[in-house]
């Protein structure tokens, strides 16, 4: 068959989602060193650094399903979105010593698994849009995806806000944590 590609060692890959914590990509957010942590991401990168680039992590992200498992099936999506929260979590210790500002969020898509993502997003010293203000966001969903949406309803501590941008998104974050939205 052409285009068709079997995966294999989907059980372990599935397992390894309910217990693994990426602490790899978090710990490159060095919360000691910011210096330390932009000297690494400019190399790694090629970039040119410009400004007083010591206090901002060029809006980190991090997503959970590269491969787009969960684009058709929930039950494929479920346990990326458990990780996603697991590292929220993990995100929100880590950043009581920050001493920038910063907002910490995540943004699930209806359907698109591969985009949902968690963010840090701190101010930078060359004139960003720092905070992100949202204003036009809904309290009520616009998800079409149920879901989701059920999924989304279940979370404890989360405020959820709900927009449409091409597709239904759901912003969550937490209250007391990092700069507000509005």
């Amino acid at each position: 068959m052409i285009g068709f590609k079997k995966h294999r060692g989907l059980k372990r890959y599935y397992k390894n989602l309910t217990t693994k914590i990426d602490l790899e990509e978090i710990d490159r957010l060095d919360f000691d060193s910011l210096q330390a942590w932009f000297a690494d991401w400019f190399l790694r990168f090629d970039l040119k650094p410009h400004g007083n680039n010591q206090a901002w992590f060029y809006n980190w992200h991090l997503h959970f399903d590269r491969r787009g498992y969960g684009n058709n099936s929930f039950k494929a999506r479920n346990p990326h979105l458990d990780m996603l929260f697991r590292h929220f979590d993990i995100l929100v210790k880590k950043t009581k010593g920050l001493k920038t500002g910063f907002q910490l969020y995540a943004v699930l898509l209806d359907y698109h698994s591969t985009s949902d993502a968690l963010f840090l997003h701190p101010p930078k010293p060359d004139g960003d849009q720092f905070p992100f203000k949202i204003s036009d966001l809904k309290l009520t969903t616009t998800l079409t995806n149920k879901s989701l949406n059920d999924y989304i309803d279940h979370l404890d501590g989360y405020e959820k806000r709900y927009g449409q941008a091409g597709e239904a998104f759901c912003l969550l974050f937490k209250k007391n944590v990092g700069q507000p939205f509005w």
